[in-house]
């Protein structure tokens, strides 16, 4: 099999996940692979970026919500320009999501993505890390997620179309992609770390420019979940990810039939062993 050519976006400011993001996806794709873009000209470029392609841009300017569509139409541009210089496929995912292969399989992410059916995108089930505040600390930014949180939200928000394979267009936050439906990869999975220390995120909850912003609000969301899902109890990840990527297949919101769904349903699973060394 003829391994595709594949390029991945983010987009950042002031982000601390970053260098885990570039790490991952260097060592899937290759670091010359890597395109990001720091929002906002005041930045400086970690020496940990070097072998990829940087680049600084006028700061997104508005509130969180106009902010999220500027940043979904300059990525979606950025793919277009990435195709027309020949990728086969472009990622797009926040600097806190990791693409990721069920270990399970033996199949390096690459090879999965290039092994894929012949749709126009791909998503992977969504997974929102989050604290258990009676068992786990405060977590290390140098040192393996998934080897110190273990319990996974199987969230249909994070279930996004991370993965294109022609221009097309990306809604906020590349929740979705415009007049396409979503393919969810048997075997892939999308994590999100955004929530995945309560002390973290009160830091960031105080930082002037996201308070200007408008973040708060969506903040305390995550502060809240990390509450609300510590306290349920965690179930079998083999069991419920099948059951989920069912669920998000068939079920869609009235107002966004390419977008999945539970309905509110709340699922919590013990994200296995064979993860943890992985991001």
């Amino acid at each position: 099999m003829n391994r595709k050519d594949i390029k991945a976006i983010t987009m950042v400011r002031n982000d601390r996940f970053l260098q885990k993001w570039v790490d991952y996806y260097g060592s899937c794709l290759g670091k010359g692979n890597l395109y990001i873009f720091f929002d906002g000209e005041d930045q400086e470029v970690p020496d940990f970026c070097e072998g990829t392609h940087t680049e600084l841009v006028p700061k997104m300017q508005g509130n969180v919500v106009s902010t999220e569509r500027q940043r979904s139409r300059f990525v979606s541009e950025c793919a277009r320009k990435l195709f027309e210089q020949g990728a086969d496929m472009v990622i797009s995912t926040d600097a806190d999501e990791f693409l990721v292969v069920d270990p399970a399989l033996g199949v390096e992410l690459a090879d999965f993505l290039s092994a894929l059916p012949a749709h126009s995108c791909h998503s992977g089930l969504g997974v929102d890390v989050l604290q258990h505040l009676e068992t786990e600390a405060k977590i290390d930014f140098n040192k393996p997620f998934l080897q110190q949180r273990h319990r996974g939200w199987l969230y249909s928000r994070y279930t996004k179309p991370s993965v294109i394979t022609r221009p097309l267009t990306w809604g906020a936050g590349c929740h979705r992609v415009k007049g396409e439906n979503f393919h969810i990869a048997k075997g892939l999975y999308l994590f999100h770390f955004g929530g995945a220390d309560l002390e973290y995120l009160r830091e960031i909850s105080a930082d002037e420019s996201r308070v200007a912003g408008g973040w708060t609000r969506h903040q305390l969301k995550r502060q809240r979940a990390i509450a609300r899902i510590s306290r349920l109890k965690a179930g079998n990840w083999d069991r419920l990810v099948g059951l989920l990527r069912l669920m998000q297949t068939l079920c869609r919101p009235i107002f966004a039939l390419n977008k999945p769904t539970t309905y509110g349903l709340k699922y919590v699973a013990r994200i296995p062993d064979r993860f943890q060394d992985i991001v």
